[in-house]
């Protein structure tokens, strides 16, 4: 088992330390962000918390089912290695311009859907609506930089968005002081959250176009190879299509098969219990803290077009991430024991018991980012990601239709650690198969290696 290394060798053979060590300090402010953002709203009420994750949930729903766009763009700078061989600044005003497009069809959708409602929080979800056509921005204008493997630009994304949006809830729990907490104030911590994430998404769009047009700028007078038809490169996505609405639908039932269960404890005990048990999915997703980093910072490497360097890469990520959350798990949760009922108050004891039952599976299904990177950037077949996750999904909902009506937010923490622990056997067997490895690769040095093509 000599694979299973110290953290320091692994980091250095993964050859992305200052990437995934900038991108981990990144992700530990923005949950830091995250964290404080849950105090403030955790402490209006379970019910104002329930109301707001519901309402986050429906956010990220619409982001992910639009993401293809962004990992297109990243696939495309990735597969062109040290050769650029396309401008991006075409690409990256089409997948702009698509992304605006469909935001405006989604803000149509969600007016209809919050015109027709009369419940917390989807009655409020006019406020998304409005907000929509720049939210995707975001997700799709980072996908330049993921290509490229430029983590510092991402980094600033991810932290301006829940600083801004911290800013905005203080501001609205200044001018809420002494209120009656009822659905004024969820709307004032809506507000909060549109606002700062929309302020972001295009001051992100903007610094993208920019450093997209120098970077061809500087190509065009380094190399007379690059394409210098605009037209041609931004029609590539569209010509895509299938492989962009894939990895939506895919991102969307892994979506799914992360908050599915927030539905199915609001259909059977309420606003208040989704509150709590929120907060357990939330803290128990730290533990993904590091395996992000990692996977972000090795996405180009692991969708490099050479499969015995791609499948390499993979494993170590895979070995850092398992070993990682196997070893915090434990650690998180003693911590949390102690300090939620303590910040959030008393009515937060209730997550612990569904945070315990969550842990196993999360800590088992860090290796997923990695797997589904492999299977999207370098095979090109998102709907093996998407297969996995529906795979947990159906695990986790079918057993927490029959758990939560009797066991409540615990049901759904045991639910949805079977259906973690259960996909994520089988996506590593998956990524083995298409990698030619054997099985005993994540725990044995060389085993790592894939075979030389014939």
């Amino acid at each position: 088992m000599d694979g299973w290394a110290t953290m320091p060798t692994m980091f250095a053979r993964l050859s992305v330390p200052r990437a995934a060590l900038g991108n981990l300090l990144a992700k530990l402010l923005m949950v830091g962000l995250g964290l404080a953002i849950t105090v403030v709203v955790a402490r209006q009420g379970p019910k104002v918390q329930g109301a707001f994750a519901l309402f986050v949930a429906v956010e990220s729903a619409l982001l992910t089912l639009f993401s293809g766009l962004g990992l297109w763009l990243a696939r495309q700078m990735s597969q062109q290695g040290g050769t650029p061989t396309l401008r991006a600044l075409p690409m990256l005003r089409g997948v702009l311009r698509a992304a605006v497009s469909l935001g405006l069809v989604a803000s149509c959708a969600l007016l209809a859907v919050s015109w027709a409602s009369h419940t917390l929080p989807y009655s409020q979800l006019w406020l998304l609506a409005l907000a929509a056509p720049f939210l995707l921005l975001v997700p799709t204008a980072t996908g330049l930089w993921l290509g490229e493997g430029r983590m510092w630009p991402i980094n600033v994304a991810q932290v301006a968005a829940p600083a801004l949006v911290l800013l905005g809830l203080l501001g609205a729990g200044w001018l809420t002081q002494g209120a009656v907490r009822n659905a004024p104030l969820v709307v004032l911590v809506l507000t909060a959250w549109v606002s700062g994430k929309a302020i972001v998404a295009v001051l992100t769009a903007v610094y993208a176009l920019r450093d997209a047009d120098q970077r061809d700028e500087a190509l065009g007078v380094a190399s007379e190879g690059v394409s210098r038809v605009p037209s041609q490169a931004a029609a590539r996505w569209q010509s895509q299509w299938p492989f962009i609405a894939t990895i939506g639908v895919t991102n969307v039932v892994s979506l799914l098969n992360y908050r599915a269960s927030l539905f199915l404890v609001e259909r059977f005990h309420g606003l208040s219990e989704v509150g709590t048990y929120s907060v357990s999915v939330t803290v128990a997703e730290l533990l993904w803290l590091l395996s992000s980093s990692v996977t972000v910072s090795a996405y180009a490497r692991i969708g490099h077009p050479d499969a015995r360097v791609a499948a390499a890469m993979t494993v170590q990520a895979v070995r850092i991430n398992v070993l990682a959350t196997l070893l915090a798990a434990p650690v998180l949760l003693v911590g949390a024991w102690w300090a939620l009922p303590w910040v959030l108050g008393e009515a937060y004891q209730a997550s612990l018991m569904p945070l315990a039952a969550l842990l196993p599976g999360v800590a088992g299904y860090a290796a997923a980012s990695s797997l589904s990177a492999f299977y999207t950037n370098h095979l090109g077949r998102p709907q093996l990601s998407g297969a996995i996750a529906g795979l947990s999904l159906c695990l986790s909902f079918g057993l927490g239709w029959w758990l939560v009506p009797l066991h409540g937010a615990v049901g759904a923490g045991v639910a949805s650690s079977v259906g973690y622990l259960g996909a994520i056997a089988v996506a590593y067997g998956v990524f083995l198969k298409h990698a030619g490895l054997p099985l005993r690769a994540l725990w044995t040095r060389g085993a790592g290696e894939a075979p030389a093509p014939v």
